[in-house]
């Protein structure tokens, strides 16, 4: 079956054809390294992360380059710098690394390619210089401007008419600009900025030029996906497709988007308790403290609970469901543990609804049938049947990114040794209690279970345990 995918630009599905089957190229933005990620911030990676996967399964991980680029450069790094009083390269190099920590946790696959801008800035001023021999940048004041007017068809990804946006604009704030939607290509910077050459004086890139230059740098023109969050469409992708195809001369042509990326898509907006996360509401989450508190993969499930182009609520019962859902899932696996998974292929089902626009929910209702089937036929003793459902399970998981635990440790929780040891002690205890049906002494042990607050389940292998959560 086709992998078909909603494009942001066409406004509806369209079945996925690479350009090139053997090279098939997809850039997700990344981070910017200022600071620890925000839940909304792990989103993309995560969602894209189960894309990435779905294409090495179909084309071949050779043929698959994924690009997620690390944004370097930004006034919130100079400005944490300075705050702090160290060099601006430690900043980086700490929220970087911390960074990758997290969507380690994730289960997120690392990028092919990570391209950070400051490796990039010969690029970047390569790729204005020919925007503006285009006629679509000019020069002012020390900065370069990319002219909005010169592209004919700026604002179809977002569906902005720029007559409307020009007719809307409020007082300009730069007098140097033609037009008040004309953006920074490159801009001076202050004597305490990092700063590099350029044909217009020393400065640093705008934000949106670092990408398109990066994009062509790492993948060429035209890449097959470009992915990233809805609050990216405006004004950050739009500006990337008007310099990356004026770059080429294509500023008149109405086609001109697909000279830079066949496919656009976006996942939508996540809030928290129903509220837009916010500092000055004081419910901004951040990645790097729930993935100390939980699971990682507690975490990843349900940032793909709900389809991506919705909007997810994060709220408690979110991450509760989500851990009963896996728990239910490692629960089967682990009452299975002695049956060897027959294949390793995804059931039909399953790869329907995944490759129905990245449809997480429906691949997860596979995901609860297999478990059940297994649970089934260890009970009725038909080890056929759940070395193929156990097979086709992992096999799904895989694709999601979940089920990569072992699973008596998942079931178990992360625990001391000092409590596994005594745990393994007290069911040893009650085993020989009840063989010997010693109620009152299995009762005493449950008591003590119980106040350190585990929850025994019995199984055909033996029990198992787990810290309730």
């Amino acid at each position: 079956m086709p992998l078909v995918l909603h494009d942001t630009l066409h406004r509806e599905k369209r079945v996925f054809t690479p350009r090139d089957p053997d090279r098939v190229t997809l850039y997700v933005c990344g981070p910017t390294v200022y600071d620890y990620a925000h839940i909304g911030n792990a989103r993309p990676p995560v969602v894209f992360d189960v894309l990435v996967r779905l294409l090495r399964r179909q084309y071949g991980a050779d043929h698959v380059i994924y690009a997620r680029n690390v944004t370097d450069v930004d006034d919130k790094i100079n400005q944490k710098a300075a705050r702090e009083g160290t060099p601006i390269g430690e900043v980086t190099a700490r929220y970087e690394a911390a960074y990758l920590e997290d969507m380690s946790r994730l289960n997120v696959s690392p990028p092919d390619i990570a391209p950070h801008v400051t490796d990039h800035m010969d690029a970047i001023v390569a790729q204005i210089g020919a925007i503006m021999d285009q006629g679509c940048a000019y020069a002012a004041e020390g900065h370069v401007l990319f002219d909005v007017s010169s592209y004919e068809t700026y604002g179809r990804l977002s569906g902005r008419n720029l007559d409307d946006m020009i007719a809307g604009a409020r007082v300009e704030v730069a007098p140097y600009k033609k037009n008040p939607h004309d953006f920074v290509l490159w801009k001076p910077s202050k004597a305490d900025e990092p700063s590099w050459p350029s044909p217009w004086g020393e400065g640093r890139p705008g934000w949106h030029i670092e990408c398109s230059a990066m994009i062509e740098e790492t993948l060429g023109l035209p890449i097959d996906i470009h992915g990233g969050g809805i609050d990216l469409v405006f004004p950050h992708h739009e500006n990337e497709i008007a310099q990356g195809v004026c770059a080429h001369g294509h500023a008149h042509s109405l086609e001109a988007h697909a000279e830079y990326s066949r496919y656009w898509m976006h996942n939508g907006f996540l809030t928290v308790d129903a509220e837009k996360m916010s500092k000055s509401v004081g419910n901004v989450l951040l990645l790097h403290d729930l993935v100390q508190a939980m699971p990682g993969e507690v975490v990843r499930w349900a940032l793909l609970s709900a389809h991506y182009r919705q909007p997810l609520d994060w709220n408690q019962s979110l991450l509760d469901q989500s851990r009963k859902a896996l728990d239910r899932l490692y629960g089967a696996l682990h009452r299975a543990a002695g049956v060897e998974a027959n294949g390793d292929e995804p059931p039909e089902d399953f790869l329907k609804a995944i490759e129905d626009d990245i449809n997480t929910p429906g691949a997860m209702a596979t995901l609860f049938a297999l478990s059940s089937e297994i649970e089934r036929a260890m009970t009725a003793g038909d080890h056929g049947v759940v070395a193929r459902a156990k097979g086709e399970l992992l096999a799904a998981g895989a694709i999601l990114g979940v089920l990569q635990a072992n699973p008596a440790e998942w079931l178990e929780g992360e625990v001391s040794d000092a409590l596994r040891v005594e745990v393994e002690g007290l069911l040893e205890q009650r085993a020989a209690a009840r063989a010997a049906k010693d109620w009152p002494e299995a009762d005493r042990i449950r008591d003590r279970l119980n106040a350190l607050n585990v929850v025994v389940m019995d199984g055909p292998q033996g029990a198992t345990w787990r810290v309730k959560g």
